[in-house]
């Protein structure tokens, strides 16, 4: 048997001229690779088979679902989802947010959708805007905020009404402001950032974290805030009386109800929120727009500041440079303006331009008035200069100062405007000289009772001699402020003989 099989073998085939066992082994070893081949294919699909059920696994263990209720604040606590995917038209539209649960412990948001009927997205926070018609509008991310209250649109829409053009309050160069009433009839500002330009993420992005921990009674409050797709919205506290420019240069009769009692109360105030940002914060926070317009007024006629929107967070004792210049236009400081350099004496120059503005009651450049009066800052110091103090002070005040209390103001004033920015004085300082009621007449006043009347002649006749002849370039604006002071120093002595 065995010599047949091996003589049946050994034949050649019509195959080459193979043997047949060489045949008959290529095709056994032919099948095991195939057999081998269909066995890794099927290893490899339940493989990819398990990976997939444990990643959802994992996510469905990591992503929490919550559904709101508009009408309520409160999640209950076993929720009952409807099995019925048809939405009903006559339903209020639910909200469904998606947290993702990180390794930190800290949640924040995925992916933000509407479910029910309506278009487009809404929820707390950024990401893709899902609908009901069309593509979604994908927003850049923002996450892990960590403080304040996440508003819904739905929430805001139905607070400003829509966001109807009569709950309009302000405008600024980035976003419109609306009065808004939510559902605990509590007023709020909502300020509705523009970014058809790109601008409104990064203005978003500095408010929140600038004033977000902010607590200060001279700064308007930020409450909360919503990110939902391409929408940023800040809501803040809701200030019931206008701003300063309304008061200052709105039609309110031929006398201001702004005395001169609260005009420095709210300059007052309004250093004070300043300082808090300059001084009592690390990093330190320079507003640099700071203008009549973004000074709040209460109905107690305290100031608040508002608008952080072009705020620069600045490490201690530093300068940033940059080449982009923001501000608005007459209160810009000079070297801020040539050069980039922005440091908190930015925010004091253009607190001096407000000072000027409040007592004068002019704009900070005024095209409508005469060629030596177009710029408030020269035509002051030539007031001034020439001894024409009371020449400054706004018509519209009922009852005029006393020459005391005028002369510290301006002083003041003309200190926060040095072209230097060395010489400002910190707004700490700011504070110290206009609640100090002997500043500026101290040091001069006790040097005169020590030398006796022989020196208060020699002094009269040192200050006669003193006068500003140029007051545009810095070294006549250094003197004018010297002369300044002296002046206020003469009408003191001759008040106290």
């Amino acid at each position: 048997m065995s010599a047949f099989l091996n003589d049946e073998l050994s034949k050649k085939t019509s195959i080459f001229g193979l043997h047949l066992w060489v045949v008959v082994g290529i095709c056994l070893g032919a099948a095991v690779v195939l057999i081998l081949f269909l066995i890794s294919l099927w290893y490899t699909s339940k493989r990819n088979s398990n990976n997939a059920q444990i990643t959802q696994n994992i996510i469905s263990t990591e992503i929490k679902e919550i559904r709101i209720d508009p009408s309520r604040r409160t999640q209950p606590e076993n929720p009952v989802l409807d099995p019925n995917p048809l939405p009903e038209p006559e339903k209020e539209p639910t909200q469904r947010i998606q947290i993702e649960i990180g390794n930190n412990g800290k949640g924040h948001l995925v992916k933000p959708d509407r479910v029910g009927s309506g278009g487009g997205g809404s929820g707390h926070g950024s990401g893709e805007q899902g609908g009901g018609g069309g593509g979604g509008i994908s927003g850049p991310e923002v996450s892990h905020l960590g403080w304040g209250h996440w508003y819904t649109l739905r929430e805001l829409e139905i607070a400003t009404n829509f966001f109807a053009h009569e709950n309009v309050i302000g405008e600024g160069g980035y976003g419109i402001v609306y009065r808004g009433i939510m559902e605990d009839n509590s007023y709020v500002a909502v300020k509705n950032l523009l970014n058809n330009r790109g601008q409104a993420e990064r203005e978003f992005k500095v408010e929140v974290e600038a004033i977000g921990r902010v607590r200060h009674k001279n700064l308007v409050r930020l409450l909360g805030y919503c990110a939902e797709g391409a929408h940023r919205m800040l809501v803040y506290e809701y200030v019931d009386n206008g701003n300063l420019e309304q008061w200052l240069h709105g039609d309110v009769g031929p006398y201001s109800p702004l005395t001169w009692e609260i005009r420095m109360n709210i300059i007052l105030g309004t250093a004070k929120g300043l300082t808090y940002l300059h001084e009592g914060l690390e990093p330190k926070v320079v507003h640099r727009d700071i203008k009549s317009s973004n000074i709040l007024i209460d109905k107690q006629w305290n100031s608040k500041v508002s608008d952080f929107g072009l705020a620069k967070l600045l490490g201690s004792e530093r300068s940033y440079v940059t080449t982009r210049v923001m501000g608005t236009f007459g209160y810009v400081a000079p070297e801020y303006a040539s050069t980039g350099m922005l440091n908190d004496r930015s925010d004091v120059y253009s607190f001096g331009i407000l000072i000027m503005e409040i007592i004068s009651g002019r704009n900070p450049v005024d095209y409508s008035r005469a060629q030596g009066e177009v710029n408030l800052v020269d035509w002051l110091k030539t007031m001034v200069s020439n001894r024409n103090s009371e020449g400054v002070l706004d018509p519209k005040l009922r009852e005029k100062p006393s020459s005391r209390a005028l002369k510290r103001a301006l002083l003041v004033a003309l200190r926060c405007v040095d072209p230097n920015a060395q010489k400002r004085p910190k707004m700490g300082h700011v504070i110290h000289m206009l609640e100090a009621d002997d500043f500026p007449f101290r040091d001069e006043r006790r040097a005169s009772r020590e030398n006796g009347p022989s020196h208060h002649d020699g002094m009269k006749e040192r200050v006669m001699d003193k006068r500003i002849i140029e007051s545009g370039n810095s070294s006549g604006y250094e003197s004018t402020v010297q002369t300044n002071r002296s002046l206020l120093t003469k009408k003191e002595i001759d008040d106290d003989e």
